[in-house]
């Protein structure tokens, strides 16, 4: 870092020039160019020369014209000036964004520290109260600085013509407090083509020859959640590994890094690693650099008055019990307190038992009581201040919510931390007429937790539309004062982290609309416009894909692989984005590609492997089961990508000549209870031995089953009845069941029924799929006929077609096949909507489509009648009968501890039903019951709710919203007897309109 306290010379920047030429000239060819080198990989800076312009709405441009200040031209930077009375954390930082400018430009800036200077162009950064150049710079009116006066963490950036003597033009970066000027800069950074993952994810930092900004001032306000951070969480094997091999511990170098990164994020807040670690005690530098840079540190909801857990273990004397050993522990959490005084910090208060478990029976609500009135007399005796004047949380996690509800209760000013349920669900939200805290709620959320009903720590399965529609209600609830997320190893969380922070700054100003565009953002950020849209689908895709069902659930038997063609979908559904993402790969330039490997085709790759190899196993079963050959072949695919899985982690671990070893060595694979497998375990699979002579079998697509002995169409007689609207395409499977090869015919004496192929020769299996001419087909309802035959052999296989081709030609809405009628909720016909209710769509939330709920979510409860607000939806049924109703919603806990969610429905204009989401959710979710199991493990909650005698023809259904808060992704009317289960329920139905 180049600092200064003295003029520099003029002459110097003429030398700085002729150096920029030289690097210009290479990035004008598209070059990369790399910060460190190849033995110290840490060290290793990525730059990218990018032509790219600002967005229109930036304060920044490219072009000299709409300039109000030059930050850098013709690669050169502006100098930096801070003044030596600014807060010690504000200059570390100005460092770093010395180094930014310096990469972004191609040539590093002066940075003096000092309160004076001569250049033409110069960039004054400072803190109001703090910088005297700030404060002078103020009171004499050349910036405003009353908005920025008792503000938290709030900054402006705007250009000022001759600030000061020998300074022409000048950029200020004034914060309201400490972080307030960090995020000035650092943000500025962003927008400059900084990343915060240039070091974490290796993204390369954008170059540009000029950066200007326009004459305006530039703020985004105060944040309007208070304390916004991650939780280093669950961090063996992978981010314990790979600390141990670069840094040795857990040390202040690696939570240097840490702390940037949120800084970088606009966060400011963090819980450390804590499985056998503390931050405090391991390195006891690192609390003072966490003070000094702005970072608010915390111990998790287990471990009282700024003490790890594991000091316990180490320096603790006797049981972790109050009601037996009070001195002890009160002595030990004093220490805590005395060797963080005098830092910034939000104190946990209370305690659970002894190792983050639920405390004994026992336990009673006067105990815990007194325990946090004895934790607060020792926090008010060493700080020495009134204890309103240190933050305080109480976290309700799992069992400790019952005391909450059972009334125990904590001092105003102290924070009620409220949480999910580990699964991404709020378990309870403070009732919007209840009298406001002084200390107010914060909200504990999950990307990662080890626990029932399986742990899940690999990769990415959330999605940013379920984290926004469940901050959103948290938001609107009053839960302001910190938002804290469970990041597990940090990667590969990289994607949420940054919405989830993002999102934290500013809710009311990020409405669900702009979730789509959120990917491009952030994938333009990392990887230029080029790419951003194809980028952002991907990722968008790949997190729906993974939470549909968490890799560590996944078994053989998870999709269907008889029904809607649904497993063999989603493979092709996978590696269709593998595809994809190769295909962006390929253009990228080189020095992208580690970035892009690991945050974006890492997980697309190795999770389109993972459910192969799943599905391969379970095609291993099932056709074990029908003696075909390509039983063997499925268990040779399905070990094959099991050690295929390997590869990919292997390449993972070596990029940047192994910067990254150990950070994906979480086992993923064999998992059958919460605890992890000590290594991956393929699924089981078996070997038959079948005959030489070829021999056929077959399958019909939605086939008549011949007897329970088998299902899914095996040896079917006769496929389902074909019809004009729905124009059904279905296959019929040919197999072997012999090593020889199988060769066979197809034919068919209807001249309205098309074959995709007459026959062939194979060694396994084959599709043959069947579809009729309609123009060629007879009036009214008829049967046709296809004959399957091996060449070997004089048999004939006869199997029907049945059509129907007698239906109106007016049919309109969502058309019945087969005894099925399925409605993506956002597909409605129509929509009524109240003065204080209307429907919100929530683009791609949910396992197949998007999802629809009510805003606002505060809404009292809504009567379902004509003038209520629900949604409608037209079916056609083709045969008449007894029809049952199922909903599909996204699992959505009772959080405001009532009768539960209540919704209705209605079909043909009966009276609406009401209906209970939580009817059977009685048992807490922590205590891991059957219906909560599901739910998380499915990411949805179905019910079936009424039963109806049908007639063929036009019906309407009608959805009421009664209670907001319920998100609703599909409804599905089934005919009973129909029976075709599959994971993700029946695709959506055709529609006519």
């Amino acid at each position: 870092m180049k600092t200064t306290t003295n003029f520099t010379q003029w002459a110097q920047r003429g030398l700085l020039g002729l150096t920029m030429l030289t690097l210009l000239v290479s990035c004008e060819k598209g070059e990369s160019q790399q910060v460190g080198n190849e033995k110290n990989n840490l060290e290793r800076i990525l730059t990218l020369p990018t032509k790219d312009t600002f967005p229109q709405s930036s304060f920044l441009t490219t072009n000299k014209e709409e300039s109000g200040f030059t930050i850098v031209e013709n690669g050169v930077a502006s100098d930096i000036l801070v003044s030596p009375s600014d807060h010690p954390g504000v200059l570390r930082i100005a460092g770093m964004f010395q180094k930014d400018l310096g990469h972004v430009s191609g040539q590093e800036p002066e940075l003096i520290v000092g309160d004076e200077y001569q250049s033409k162009n110069l960039i004054i950064v400072g803190t109001v109260g703090k910088s005297s150049l700030i404060d002078r710079l103020g009171q004499e009116g050349k910036i405003d600085v009353a908005q920025l006066e008792g503000k938290w963490e709030q900054f402006l950036i705007t250009s000022v013509e001759n600030p000061m003597e020998g300074v022409e033009n000048a950029l200020i970066i004034a914060g309201s407090d400490k972080r307030g000027t960090i995020f000035g800069m650092f943000d500025l950074s962003e927008k400059m083509g900084v990343s915060p993952w240039y070091w974490w994810a290796d993204v390369p930092i954008k170059v540009r020859q000029n950066i200007y900004a326009k004459p305006e001032t530039y703020t985004l306000g105060e944040p309007k959640v208070k304390y916004r951070g991650i939780f280093i969480n669950d961090e063996a094997p992978a981010l314990s590994g790979w600390v141990t091999e670069k840094y040795g511990d857990f040390n202040k170098q690696f939570y240097e890094k840490v702390f940037e990164l949120i800084l970088r994020m606009k966060g400011n807040y963090l819980w450390p690693a804590m499985w056998g670690r503390s931050l405090w005690d391991d390195d006891p530098t690192t609390a003072p650099l966490a003070d000094e840079m702005g970072i608010v540190l915390a111990t998790s909801h287990h471990e009282p008055l700024m003490r790890s857990h594991v000091e316990w273990d180490r320096h603790g004397e006797g049981p972790w019990d109050y009601d037996k050993n009070p001195e002890k522990l009160r002595e030990f959490w004093r220490e805590g307190m005395e060797r963080t005084k005098g830092q910034e910090k939000v104190v946990t208060l209370a305690m659970r038992g002894d190792g983050d478990e639920a405390m004994s029976e026992g336990t009673n609500i006067d105990l815990l009581e007194k325990i946090v009135k004895d934790q607060r007399e020792i926090i008010e005796e060493v700080t020495g201040k009134p204890i309103a004047e240190t933050p305080q949380v109480w976290a309700l996690y799992k069992e400790v919510q019952d005391y909450y509800d059972k009334g125990m209760r904590v001092p105003d000013d102290v924070t009620l931390l409220l949480c999910d349920d580990n699964w991404g669900q709020v378990r309870v939200l403070p009732a919007l007429d209840s009298e406001p805290r002084e200390g107010g709620y914060g909200m504990y959320y999950h990307f990662d937790f080890v626990g029932g009903p399986r742990s899940y720590k690999w990769l990415n399965t959330t999605q940013i539309e379920r984290v926004w529609e469940q901050m959103n209600l948290t938001y609107s609830y009053g839960v302001d004062e910190i938002w804290l997320v469970n990041v597990g190893d940090i990667k590969p969380m990289e994607f949420p982290i940054s919405f989830f922070l993002d999102y934290a700054w500013n809710p009311e100003e990020f409405p669900a609309e702009q979730l789509s565009k959120y990917y491009t953002t952030w994938s333009q950020k990392q990887f230029g416009t080029e790419h951003a849209k194809e980028i952002g689908e991907i990722i968008a895709l790949y997190t729906k894909y993974n939470s549909r069902r968490k890799p560590e659930l996944i078994e053989p038997t998870t999709y269907s692989l008889q029904n809607f063609n649904e497993a063999e979908k989603m493979v092709e559904d996978y590696n269709s984005l593998v595809t994809r993402a190769k295909k962006v790969e390929e253009q990228l330039p080189a020095g992208a590609l580690d970035a892009f490997y690991q945050l974006v085709l890492y997980p697309v790759e190795a999770c389109a492997n993972l459910n192969e190899m799943y599905v391969s196993a379970g095609k291993n079963r099932l056709y074990g089961f029908q003696n075909r050959a390509s039983t063997n072949h499925f268990a040779d695919k399905a070990r094959e990508l099991f050690f295929k899985d390997t590869v990919f982690t292997n390449h993972y671990h070596g990029l940047a000549n192994g910067k990254w070893n150990h950070m994906m060595s979480q086992t993923h694979m064999g998992h059958t209870d919460w605890r992890d497998p000590a290594y991956n375990k393929m699924p089981p699979v078996s070997y038959i031995q079948s005959g030489n002579q070829a021999n056929l079998g077959y399958v019909v697509e939605d086939g008549v089953s011949r007897s329970p002995w088998m299902p899914g169409g095996l040896n079917s007689s006769s496929f389902p009845s074909f019809d004009p609207i729905n124009d059904q395409n279905y296959y019929v499977e040919i197999f072997n069941m012999g090593q020889e090869k199988l060769s066979y015919t197809i034919t068919t004496e209807n001249e309205w029924i098309k074959l995709s192929s007459k026959g062939g020769t194979i060694q396994y299996d084959e599709k043959v799929f069947v579809s009729i001419d309609w123009n060629k087909a007879p009036s009214g309802q008829d049967l046709g006929e296809i004959i399957i035959k091996a060449d070997h052999s004089e048999e004939e296989i006869k199997v029907s077609l049945p059509i129907r081709n007698d239906l109106p030609e007016n049919i309109t809405g969502f058309v019945e096949n087969q005894g099925i009628v399925s409605m993506d909720a956002v597909n409605y016909q129509s929509a009524n909507e109240t003065e204080d209710v209307s429907w919100q769509t929530i683009p791609n939330l949910g396992r197949t489509g998007s999802a629809i709920t009510t805003k606002p979510v505060t809404a009292t409860k809504q009567n379902p009648n004509d003038n209520g607000p629900y949604l409608e939806y037209d079916i056609y049924l083709m045969d008449s009968g007894t029809y049952n109703l199922t909903t599909y919603f996204s699992p959505t806990l009772n959080f405001q501890k009532d009768e539960g969610l209540i919704y209705a429905v209605s079909i043909d204009g009966d009276a609406p039903q009401m209906i209970n989401l939580h009817k059977d959710a009685i048992a807490a979710d922590w205590t891991y019951p059957t219906w909560w199991n599901e739910a998380v493990k499915d990411n949805i909650m179905k019910q079936t709710v009424l039963s109806k005698e049908l007639s063929a023809g036009t019906h309407t259904i009608r959805y009421w919203a009664v209670d907001p808060g319920l998100v609703l992704q599909k409804i599905v009317l089934q005919k009973e007897g129909v029976d075709v289960e599959s994971y993700l329920g029946p695709p959506e139905s055709l529609i006519k309109k």
